[in-house]
């Protein structure tokens, strides 16, 4: 998997740091939390501080293109970010009998 940042800007507004990135892999998409991790070494933050955007693949190309969302803390992501892109790729609780 190889992973080349198009754009890296900052957007005061929010306290976040916006990352367009093109992703070529082999064989099957890469899960979103390989991404985020892949993505996070590379700029040395901590992966709770990240949101993943959509992630657009296109038929029979094994490249992919998406935004990484790099948080200051985590009240700025939890104030501009859905719960449900929060939750997104995480592993489902046990259900409990």
């Amino acid at each position: 998997m190889e992973i080349e940042i198009v754009q890296d800007t900052r957007n005061e507004l929010l306290s976040r740091r916006e990352l367009r990135f093109v992703l070529t892999h082999d064989g099957a998409t890469p899960s979103r939390k390989e991404i985020i991790g892949r993505l996070c070494a590379m700029r040395n933050v901590a992966e709770n501080l990240a949101v993943l955007g959509p992630l657009s693949t296109r038929y029979g190309m094994m490249q992919a293109e998406g935004m990484l969302r790099i948080y200051d803390t985590d009240e700025a992501r939890a104030r501009a970010e859905s719960d449900y892109l929060l939750t997104r790729g995480q592993p489902k609780p046990a259900e409990e009998a």
